[in-house]
């Protein structure tokens, strides 16, 4: 067995990397690094991954960088060339549904591209031709997810995740991206993973942390929320790797 999580962000995986070195939970990269001895630090396609043994498993983990084309290709590495058998992703994201809030749990059960767009081909948002506009993420992780939560005491929310290659701020912007997909929440990478993923045939999960909601200003919030809500989201990573291995 050998478990990918991965972020997007160096604050999304920093809480990750300090729990396999028993580091203090705000370590940040540069101190993890100063101290690591049972991580190994590997760099591939100008991105670093940090393989290491967690509680006798293998665990590999990397953050790609902001943005669907890095996420794909830190994926691919991932899969193609540490050859992990599973993929979990940690972040944030924004709400686009009023019942998620600021530090609420939410993990996917489908995602999408909100902005692929050949609409004047007559084809649907989201849709590209021998592809699909829906990504599925893998029932039995979403399954374990939900046991986690409920050992935890914790609220787990489910929903559609619209990613994109843009930080959307603008309020008609968002109502639209909820209306076509039925989304629930908003991010720049998860689809991308997910399509990755789905063509690999590896079951992959993405959980978000909201660090900003959807009648708040978005630039704002997530500056002032973004470490603690990376945090919630990788501490409950964890405990889903604890319970794998379990």
């Amino acid at each position: 067995m050998k478990i990918a999580i991965l972020g997007a962000m160096i604050e999304e995986i920093e809480p990750v990397l300090a729990k396999i070195e028993q580091l203090p939970p705000h370590s940040e990269l540069d101190f993890i690094l100063e101290h690591m001895d049972h991580i190994q630090l590997h760099t591939i396609a100008n991105n670093r991954y940090f393989e290491a043994k967690y509680k006798g498993v293998d665990v590999v983990v990397a953050y790609s960088k902001i943005g669907k084309v890095y996420a794909a290709l830190s994926a691919s590495v991932l899969i193609q060339h540490f050859k992990v058998d599973r993929l979990l992703f940690s972040g944030v994201a924004g709400a686009l549904s009023e019942e998620l809030h600021i530090g609420d749990l939410v993990s996917a059960t489908k995602l999408c591209q909100h902005d692929l767009d050949i609409t004047a081909f007559g084809h649907p948002p989201g849709y590209v031709p021998e592809g699909k506009i829906y990504v599925q993420t893998d029932p039995a992780l979403r399954l374990l997810a939900k046991e986690v939560a409920k050992e935890q005491g914790v609220e787990l929310k489910e929903g559609i995740i619209a990613t994109g290659d843009q930080f959307i701020a603008d309020p008609k912007k968002k109502e639209w991206i909820r209306k076509t997909f039925g989304a629930d929440a908003i991010e720049m990478e998860g689809a991308a993973v997910g399509v990755v993923c789905d063509a690999f045939d590896v079951p992959f999960f993405v959980l978000r942390s909201i660090s900003d909601a959807a009648d708040m200003d978005a630039s704002f919030d997530f500056d002032e929320f973004l470490r603690h809500s990376s945090k919630r989201s990788a501490d409950f990573i964890m405990a889903m790797v604890d319970r794998i291995i379990r």
